[in-house]
């Protein structure tokens, strides 16, 4: 079940350039450049589009904040504009460490050899999960997945772990082909959520991360709604580092994430709803088994970002 069909667009928007720089955090100095702990005088820390970049944007720079301090160099976060584009930027040593997708984690130990090193744990230090949806309005006749055929779905971005794959494997389990269901791709979750509040669909992938948020804000009623599938728990976002950094940069950083205050970790792990938010945890590729089996059986490949 390939993607290759769809990435045409996205490698147009990569060669236009889709990462876009925020901050560069901390001040740094000659000291903190020749230090294996900053390399190149500075840290370029990538982050999914998984969320409204007004609400991201400043959780994003606190973490970075923190790791400038922590490692004694400036940390340039930047923002990407398709979860394809993070993984190419790492790929093309534009990253240095980026908190991927599960999914996106995949293709980026696969074109980048990156390495998982933390996670969001909740306040018990339990690794932190999430699920993938699929809702409909109350009122509508779309009681299962099996009903999706001949019907529109609003998918969030090709690339997307509960945004794309795992939708797409709901429809597969259930012998649809792909074909016989009208899937938009609205460009990420708070647009999927919309074009389903908005009547532009039938139905629309809702994680649970974008479910609190949305019904925090005011944007989504679920009262008004209703959940016709849910995925199994997804492992939460990794934080990974490039696979070919210097082993002492990796020591340091790994350290370092793991001794973040949970405070300072609380604004990005509420966004990716980790409630009550509690520090990093340590993961690695085994963590993430279950999403290199996904992308095996929708015979996904580094070649579909």
């Amino acid at each position: 079940m390939s993607l290759r069909h769809l990435t045409r667009p996205i490698a147009l928007a990569l060669a236009a350039g889709s990462v876009l720089a925020l901050t560069a955090c901390g001040t740094g100095g000659d000291s903190a450049s020749e230090s294996p702990t900053c390399p190149d005088g500075k840290i370029r820390f990538g982050v999914e589009p998984f969320e409204d970049p007004a609400r991201l944007t400043p959780a994003a720079q606190k973490l970075g904040d923190a790791l400038s301090k922590s490692l004694n160099c400036p940390v340039e976060v930047q923002v990407t504009q398709e979860y394809s584009a993070e993984v190419l930027a790492m790929q093309n040593d534009k990253l240095d460490i980026a908190i991927f997708g599960p999914l996106g984690y995949v293709f980026a130990s696969q074109r980048a050899e990156a390495e998982a090193v933390a996670s969001f744990a909740d306040a018990n230090r339990v690794l932190s999960t999430y699920t993938a949806g699929i809702w409909v309005p109350k009122d509508s006749d779309i009681t299962s997945v099996q009903q999706l055929r001949g019907r529109s779905l609003a998918l969030g971005s090709v690339g997307s772990t509960s945004g794309d794959a795992l939708p797409r494997k709901a429809l597969a389990d259930n012998k649809i082909p792909e074909k016989e269901v009208k899937i938009d791709y609205a460009g990420g979750h708070p647009e999927a959520l919309l074009a389903l509040t908005n009547g532009a669909v039938d139905a629309a992938e809702i994680n649970s991360q974008q479910l609190a948020s949305a019904t925090a804000s005011g944007l989504f009623d679920p009262a008004a709604h209703r959940q016709i599938w849910s995925s199994a728990p997804i492992p939460n976002d990794p934080i990974t580092v490039r696979g070919d950094m210097d082993p002492a940069f990796k020591q340091a950083l790994r350290d370092a994430l793991l001794n973040l205050d949970p405070a300072t970790v609380g604004e990005i792990g509420a966004l990716l709803d980790v409630s009550p938010p509690g520090p990093l945890v340590p993961v690695d590729r085994s963590t993430y088994q279950p999403l290199f089996d996904l992308a095996a059986s929708l015979k996904l490949t580094e070649g579909d970002v």
